[in-house]
C-alpha cells in the first residue's frame, strides 16, 4: 500500500511531480480535494477552512484573528444554539478533522497527498514515503512567472505568500520547520533534475521504504 506525501516551496515541482508519482502508481491524487472534505466534516464553508491554510504570518494578522475570534465577556457556547458554521473555527477542531480525513484517505489501495501537513498525520504509517521537492529561488521564480503568466515582481509576491503560509501552517499546527529535511525520508532538488527524474527517483524509494 504506497503512499506518498509531497510538499514543497512554490516552483520547485511539488504538484507536477506529485501528479505523476499518481499516474504511474495508479493511485489518487488528492490537494484541494482535501479542503472539500474537511469543510463537510465541519459544516464549514470552503473558505473557512483554506483560512486555516494560511494563517497570518505578520504579527498585526495574528492581533486581528484574534480579535475576530473574540467573544464578549461571560459568552460561552455551552447552551447557546448557534448553528455550527457561525461557531468560531477553533484549531483544535481543524486539526482533528483534518487529521480524521487524511487517514481516511490512506486507507486507500495507493494514494499521493500533498502537503495539509501529512507528512506529520502519516508519520508512522507503513510504507509511505515523505518526499520535499526543492529549487534555487531564481529557478522557481522562472517556474512561476512561465507558468502563471505573470511580472517578475507579482511572482516573487507569490512565491512569498504561498513559502509564508506554507511555513506558518507547519509551525503554528506541529511546531516544527516546514524546510527541516529531517521530517522527510527525501529531499529532491529539481534545479538539474527532470521532474520525470524526480519521479523515478521516488518510485525506486518506495521499492525500499520499509
Amino acid at each position: 500500500m504506497p503512499i506518498v506525501t509531497i510538499r514543497g516551496p512554490l516552483g520547485s515541482g511539488a504538484p507536477e511531480i506529485g501528479k505523476a508519482i499518481a499516474e504511474f502508481l495508479h493511485a489518487d491524487y488528492v490537494d484541494r480535494e482535501i479542503i472539500a472534505e474537511v469543510a463537510a466534516k465541519l459544516q464549514r464553508q470552503e473558505h473557512d477552512v483554506l483560512a486555516k491554510e494560511m494563517p497570518p504570518t505578520t504579527l498585526g494578522g495574528r492581533i486581528a484573528e484574534a480579535l475576530d475570534r473574540g467573544l464578549p465577556f461571560g459568552v460561552g457556547f455551552e447552551g447557546t444554539y448557534l448553528p455550527a458554521w457561525e461557531i468560531p473555527l477553533d484549531d483544535k477542531r481543524y486539526l482533528q478533522a483534518l487529521e480524521s480525513v487524511i487517514q481516511q484517505l490512506a486507507r486507500a489501495p495507493s494514494l499521493v497527498i500533498r502537503g495539509r501537513g501529512s507528512q506529520f498525520i502519516l508519520k508512522n504509517y507503513p510504507k509511505t514515503l515523505h518526499v520535499l521537492t526543492v529549487a534555487p529561488f531564481e529557478l522557481r521564480l522562472k517556474r512561476v512567472r512561465e507558468e502563471l503568466k505573470m511580472n517578475e515582481e507579482a511572482a516573487k509576491q507569490e512565491i512569498a505568500r504561498f513559502d509564508n503560509s506554507s511555513r506558518e501552517f507547519i509551525k503554528r499546527y506541529y511546531r516544527a520547520g516546514w524546510e527541516d529535511p529531517v521530517h522527510y525520508d527525501l529531499t529532491v532538488n529539481t534545479e538539474n533534475l527532470s521532474y520525470q527524474a524526480a519521479v523515478s527517483i521516488i518510485v525506486q524509494a518506495l521499492s525500499v521504504k520499509e
